[in-house]
């Protein structure tokens, strides 16, 4: 028996749950960035919300594991680098501190 088999026995309104709260979570905050202009931000939780999307469609047997699987990783990864787009277009983007010269 392989490790971790144990997760095979949980339901699969337990992983609905668990997805349909990420991406709760994933919008949520796609909002807050839009609505406080952080287009970079919005776009990356966008892209996580969507990627939960995709994962509940293996739970729901629409698709195959390995597809939706790979496309949702694909989503997350992409996501995960415009977040660290935009944090650092935030610092590069701030003014320099003057020093004041006495």
């Amino acid at each position: 028996m392989p490790y971790g088999s144990w997760i095979n026995d949980l339901p699969t309104t337990f992983f609905l749950v668990v997805h349909i709260t990420a991406f709760a979570l994933g919008a949520g905050f796609a909002w807050l960035a839009y609505k406080r202009e952080l287009s970079l931000l919005g776009v990356a939780f966008s892209l996580f919300a969507v990627a939960e999307l995709v994962y509940m469609t293996y739970h729901l047997d629409w698709t195959v594991f390995l597809f939706a699987h790979t496309i949702a990783e694909v989503l997350d990864l992409t996501a995960f680098v415009l977040v660290f787009a935009a944090a650092v277009y935030s610092t590069v983007r701030r003014p320099a501190l003057e020093v004041t010269r006495s």
